[in-house]
C-alpha cells in the first residue's frame, strides 16, 4: 500500500494567482508559508519557516481565488506532486502540493502593512498570551462543587 499525503496549515504568503488552462479549467498557485519552534542544543529557541507551493484546480481555484489574500490563514490537504521542465538545457524541478480540500482559517484581523514588516518573537506573543486575562465561558448548566482536599492516590480504588 502507498500514501501520498500533505496535510499544511499555515498563512499565504502571496495573493493567489488564477490561470486558465487550454481545456478552460481554472487553476490556482499560492504559497503557503509554515512555521515550527524547538529548542536548539544550547537550549536556546529556534523558529524555521518552511514555504509550500500550492496548485487548485477547478471551481475551488475560483473561491481560493475571490476569497484568500497574502496573510490569510489556510488548511490544505491533498497530494505531493514534483514536476519537472526543461530551460536553456538546465532540468528545473518544483514539487507542489495538489490540494483536495482547502479550508479557510479564521477571519479575526485583517493584516495591516506593519504586521508585514514587524516580526514578533515567540517570547512576546507567550507573554502576550499569558497577560490577557482569563474568562471562563458562561455556562447555562449547574456548577459543580469540586471538593478542596486533596485526593490520595491510595483511595483510588482502580
Amino acid at each position: 500500500m502507498y500514501l501520498n499525503k500533505a496535510m499544511i496549515y499555515g498563512n499565504i504568503t502571496r495573493n493567489p494567482e488564477l490561470r486558465a488552462l487550454p481545456s478552460g479549467m481554472n487553476v490556482c498557485n499560492f504559497s503557503v508559508a509554515t512555521n515550527r519552534t524547538y529548542k536548539d542544543r544550547d537550549g536556546k529557541r529556534q523558529e524555521q519557516t518552511d514555504f509550500h507551493n500550492i496548485v487548485v484546480f477547478g471551481r475551488q481555484a475560483d473561491t481560493v481565488n475571490q476569497y484568500l489574500k497574502k496573510g490569510s490563514g489556510v488548511y490544505v490537504e491533498g497530494r505531493m506532486q514534483t514536476r519537472s521542465w526543461e530551460v536553456n538545457g538546465d532540468k528545473k524541478y518544483r514539487t507542489e502540493v495538489i490540494a483536495d480540500i482547502v479550508q479557510f482559517g479564521p477571519r479575526g484581523t485583517t493584516p495591516t502593512k506593519d504586521a508585514d514588516t514587524t516580526a514578533r518573537s515567540q517570547d512576546e506573543i507567550d507573554e502576550e498570551q499569558e497577560t490577557r486575562a482569563y474568562q471562563p465561558p458562561a455556562s447555562s448548566g449547574p456548577v459543580i462543587d469540586y471538593p478542596k482536599d486533596d485526593i490520595n492516590p491510595d483511595d483510588i480504588p482502580f
